[in-house]
């Protein structure tokens, strides 16, 4: 049986006529008919019998519903998933990420996102600058966000906003909590430096030289969130993108804005020949609410 087939038969099964069949299909009773009889001559069997005007299903037609209605209700299924698609109801979204975004910006954005539309399903991966846009390159991921990235042939932008360097500090160095304070006094304590971690790091780095500061290093890592816990743990002072030290904030340390106010770019990155899916790009839209 074609599926035009199975979607006639069942339709005259379950309401007994050709005249309700047509009007649940909307379609002419004779073309119903045509239907039917084209049914009937492919299968070898008659599927109904006319009794007292009513048509009436033969055993053959009896033996062969279950199997029918059992098909009929997966297309039914099908053709659900695909309003839901075109609805924009369904769908994947693969997402690559600076981990100081991973903190709480984009966890709070996805947590939002999925509570209207909870079938839409997430595929979330942090990675440093160097690594994202090779993942991206790869196929790997459909979006990747991240910190002042460099221009790439083949790769689409999305500004999102800008972020500013803090400094991270233990209130036991400084007890009186300063809101603002100045590379030039940062580098008076001890230094948790991240100075080849990136472009960020870069940014820091340009604007020392420029100043003519000398900083000395205690402790050099390349990863934010661990610049962040040694300062916790009274090791000195790092300097770090605001969403990682807001993400990690805890009793013991401050965060204070640099006075030379240095800020990088926000940015969302797509392959130029792969388009986003319109899942992604309604996240997108809720996404840069909270720039």
């Amino acid at each position: 049986m074609r599926l035009r087939h199975i979607e006639v038969f069942h339709a005259i099964y379950t309401t007994g006529s050709v005249t309700n069949a047509a009007k649940m299909l909307h379609v002419s009773q004779p073309s119903v008919s045509k239907v039917l009889s084209h049914a009937e001559m492919q299968l070898g069997f008659r599927l109904f019998n006319r009794v007292k005007g009513r048509l009436v299903p033969t055993d053959e037609a009896v033996l062969l519903f279950e199997e029918v209605d059992r098909v009929y209700r997966q297309l039914n299924t099908i053709n659900d998933a695909a309003e839901n698609i075109k609805n924009k109801e369904v769908g994947r979204i693969s997402l690559a990420l600076t981990p100081a975004l991973g903190f709480d910006l984009i966890p709070q954005t996805v947590a939002q996102f999925r509570q209207k539309h909870p079938k839409i399903t997430f595929d979330i991966q942090t990675l440093h600058n160097d690594q994202l846009q090779k993942h991206l390159l790869r196929h790997k991921s459909e979006l990747a966000i991240m910190f002042a990235p460099e221009n790439l042939s083949g790769i689409n932008e999305i500004f999102f906003g800008t972020g500013k360097l803090v400094a991270v500090y233990p209130r036991s160095l400084l007890p009186h909590c300063p809101k603002t304070i100045s590379l030039s006094q940062v580098i008076e304590h001890p230094l948790v430096s991240i100075w080849n971690s990136g472009p960020l790091a870069n940014l820091i780095w340009r604007e020392m030289m420029e100043q003519q500061l000398q900083p000395s290093t205690a402790v050099k890592v390349q990863t934010y969130f661990i610049a962040v816990n040694l300062v916790k743990h009274g090791a000195g002072i790092c300097i770090v993108d605001e969403f990682t030290a807001r993400g990690q904030q805890n009793d013991e340390t401050g965060i204070a804005e640099l006075a030379e106010s240095l800020e990088f770019p926000i940015k969302g990155l797509y392959l130029e020949n792969k388009p986003l899916s319109h899942a992604t790009q309604d996240f997108l839209e809720t996404l840069k609410k909270k720039f």
